[in-house]
């Protein structure tokens, strides 16, 4: 009989009803090949790897593409005047439902920069510095129009809560290579212009996938793990002694079940008894040079972007396969001009520092950096601020893969939709797939009888234009 406490798996492993040797085998061998900590079920790569690792910058909150890297000099002119109907008659639009539709010019200049001579506002003059580092996709566009489904869509490819993330996804094809940190690990900050929207964990979680591949936040002041350090009193032995015994038991109960989240339990055990050692060195910056800290604009530690940009830098050097920072402070639906240079200040100093000291250590050349929110915002006045926006925003992509000085794509004059070479959120998922070596079509995961991919079911394409 089927025992209460044993799986489906633990079911087909005992008895051959129902299913034939080759495709039992076919099932364990596709399970075995996921349960060790730095291994993933990619054996051997689609095509050849461009980059190992990604640092993902979300600008959480929909920063607006108008006052960053999206000039249009025909809605400066055109500021106070009603929006041509023939752009917005019949689309979506978040909170200007009825409301008279007025052209709202951007908020400031644009200057050229390096020898590219990218287009950039003059409020980012350090992320100007690296111009010629970065490619700027002016023509992304998405189909979610709030910010907890559009930030779902970016980071799973689907608007529905419970698929795995973009950094789950790539810790099941390929692993990690680190084993006394995650692999996937999430900083958060939280600026002082702006609203600062909500960011809720299953942006990171694994979804269906085994719950060894989410990522797991740091903190970012004080103890960057919650219920990391050792109880006083209880010496490492001791630890060590019961670390042991559980796992011991453990693997008692998965030789009965075969449940892969035991083993992602005997995993986690052991990887926080490593953490222990590794997350302190991790934390302590009075190693970084007087230089460093001053590029980057901080002393570390004080829970800031600028702070988290540098222990990003920190994690990747330690082998950290994935790792976003999430900034909240861009949802500008007043005073955006006030709230930019807010914004700006805490964010383009220590972005253009990083990717400065990424190229200095040597980690740029195979890392994707990518900065940038879930959606733009409209250009239409929200009384003295944007509204959200789909149809057409900018995203920044670097890293050695990437050529840099390039701009991809175009919207309209207006800025209101992509025009030339529109890219969705599908293609960019494609697209750093392809990086890390993975044919996005070949990916899949099977979870309640379907094969379900990052990119989905719908058409994604790869944007080799991008590729240095």
């Amino acid at each position: 009989m089927f025992d209460n406490n044993s799986t489906r798996r633990s079911f087909l492993r005992q008895s051959a009803l129902g299913i034939g040797p080759a495709a039992l085998l076919s099932l364990l061998s596709r399970d075995a090949s996921a349960d060790g900590l730095g291994e993933g079920v990619i054996s051997k790569p689609h095509f050849k790897p461009r980059v190992k690792r990604v640092i993902h910058l979300c600008m959480a909150g929909g920063p607006s593409h108008l006052e960053t890297f999206d000039e249009k000099p025909t809605l400066r002119k055109m500021h106070g005047k009603p929006m041509p109907e023939s752009l917005t008659k019949g689309q979506q639009i978040a909170q200007l439902q009825g409301r008279e539709l007025k052209c709202f010019g951007p908020q400031f200049d644009f200057e050229s920069y390096g020898e590219s001579g990218q287009r950039i506002c003059s409020q980012f003059p350090h992320i100007g510095s690296v111009a010629d580092d970065v490619c700027i996709i002016r023509s992304m566009h998405t189909d979610q129009i709030n910010h907890d489904p559009a930030h779902t869509l970016f980071n799973t490819g689907s608007s529905q809560s419970g698929r795995p993330s973009m950094g789950s996804w790539l810790l099941y094809g390929l692993g990690q290579e680190c084993d006394d940190l995650p692999g996937y690990v999430v900083l958060t900050s939280v600026g002082k212009g702006g609203q600062s929207q909500p960011i809720a964990a299953r942006q990171w979680h694994s979804g269906f996938l085994p719950s060894r591949y989410q990522g797991v936040q740091f903190q970012a002041t004080g103890s960057p793990v919650l219920y990391l350090t050792r109880p006083d009193g209880v010496s490492m032995p001791q630890q060590r002694r019961l670390v042991d015994t559980v796992n011991q038991l453990n693997r008692g109960f998965d030789d009965l079940v075969h449940d892969p989240e035991i083993a992602t339990r005997i995993g986690q055990y052991e990887m926080a008894f490593r953490m222990q050692t590794s997350v302190p060195g991790l934390m302590d910056f009075t190693k970084e040079s007087k230089e460093t800290m001053e590029a980057y604009g901080t002393k570390g530690g004080d829970g800031t972007y600028a702070s988290n940009c540098l222990l990003a830098r920190r994690l990747l050097e330690q082998g950290v396969r994935f790792v976003q920072l999430y900034h909240r402070a861009w949802d500008h639906h007043g005073n955006i001009k006030g709230s930019i240079e807010i914004t700006a200040k805490e964010v383009d100093q220590a972005t253009a520092a990083l990717i400065k000291d990424l190229k200095q250590r040597g980690l740029y050349d195979d890392t994707l950096l990518v900065f940038g929110g879930e959606f733009g915002r409209t250009p239409m006045a929200q009384g003295s601020g944007r509204d959200h926006h789909i149809k057409g925003f900018s995203m920044m992509l670097g890293g050695g893969a990437i050529q840099g000085g390039k701009s991809y794509g175009t919207t309209d004059d207006f800025g209101y939709a992509a025009a030339e070479n529109p890219v969705h959120v599908r293609d960019f998922h494609a697209t750093l797939l392809h990086l890390f070596g993975i044919d996005h079509r070949r990916f899949s995961y099977k979870f309640q009888g379907l094969d379900f991919r990052l990119t989905g079911v719908e058409e994604a394409h790869v944007i080799k234009e991008l590729i240095a």
